[in-house]
């Protein structure tokens, strides 16, 4: 039995912890960075603010205390992009050598433009830890893995024999786990798609059609490519699950947070008003839009959709307009 702790009480990290636990021969451990907050979902039997509905069984541990960290031989990172190096800059006293971190963050930090397991490893290696650091990502509504349907993703890390091991510890009759040593295009898939999703979600919002949607997609893959490549990743990747499939997923779901504030906005709807409706869930795409657009400039990527994406959210650019000057682009080829 492998013990696997998942930092982060969000619907994602609780989420997974149900599917993992699912299978039966792991000791699963919720972690929270909150006493409150773990004291309030281990009282309820559920995580009632996060995902509600879903019991948790009682063997599945919700916990502030770090000591399950340290005990853990596989750390689920699903802590925010926002609070992901504070927190484990927190944690690192309490970590050991040989764990396998597996990140299931999707986001880019804001100002250092970094992944999330380049932040990790940021954090963790200067404090002299030998870890195994890799990334999962795909399409995967958190509520429907939690509902145990069927869902497949991809897991990556550098050594491709670590990556089995965890495809091999992580997968079940509901969660089936493709391998990837390309940890760039998985995060990058996983982390970009949020922005197109927005996007997607403005289309929908001021009341345009499935071209519109359709247009939006795939030129979105098509400039989330070429950042990924730039920045080493591979296009192949790009064309599987953490790539098209995360963003077919995320652009028209309704489940999809970001395609919903993307929803708003186009409704003439503000942002902080938006946000603050979320009810302290976390729509990625607002922040990586940001942290896209700072790699893309930084390795000479055009990427027409996530500026207007950015025009929107920090200028408050009129959406339809910003339609506009997508479609009034100089004409170019399809593949250049």
């Amino acid at each position: 039995m492998n013990r696997i702790a998942v930092l982060g009480a969000g619907a994602w990290g609780t989420a997974i912890a149900l599917s993992l636990h699912r299978r039966g021969d792991h000791q699963i451990t919720l972690w929270s960075h909150s006493e409150d907050e773990a004291r309030q979902i281990a009282t309820a039997g559920e995580n009632v603010q996060f995902l509600p509905g879903f019991p948790l069984p009682a063997d599945l541990k919700v916990t502030h205390e770090t000591a399950a960290i340290t005990e853990a031989e596989i750390v689920v990172s699903v802590i925010p992009s926002e609070f992901l190096r504070p927190t484990l800059t927190r944690l690192r006293g309490h970590l050991r050598n040989g764990q396998f971190v597996v990140s299931a963050t999707k986001g880019v930090e804001d100002r250092t433009f970094l992944r999330m397991t380049q932040v990790i490893s940021q954090v963790l290696e200067p404090a002299g830890l030998l870890l195994s650091i890799g990334a999962f990502s795909g399409p995967s509504f958190a509520i429907e893995v939690a509902q145990a349907q069927p869902t497949a993703i991809t897991v990556a890390f550098s050594d491709p024999e670590i990556a089995s091991l965890i495809q091999k510890e992580f997968s079940s009759e509901t969660l089936r786990l493709y391998t990837s040593t390309d940890v760039i295009g998985v995060e990058l898939g996983g982390a970009l798609k949020n922005v197109i999703a927005i996007a997607a979600g403005i289309a929908a919002g001021v009341g345009l059609g499935y071209n519109s949607s359709a247009a939006l997609m795939t030129r979105g893959i098509a400039e989330i490519t070429r950042l990924a490549v730039a920045c080493g990743g591979r296009r192949e990747t790009l064309g599987g699950l953490s790539g098209v499939g995360d963003l077919v997923l995320t652009c028209t779901g309704s489940l999809s947070r970001n395609r919903t504030v993307g929803e708003a906005l186009g409704k003439g709807r503000k942002l902080p008003e938006i946000l603050e409706g979320l009810g302290g869930k976390v729509a990625e795409g607002v922040r990586t839009t940001r942290a896209a657009l700072g790699l893309a400039r930084r390795y000479g990527i055009e990427m027409p959709i996530t500026e207007q994406m950015e025009l929107i959210l920090d200028e408050g650019k009129d959406p339809r307009e910003a339609i506009r000057d997508l479609m009034l682009r100089p004409g170019k080829t399809e593949h250049a």
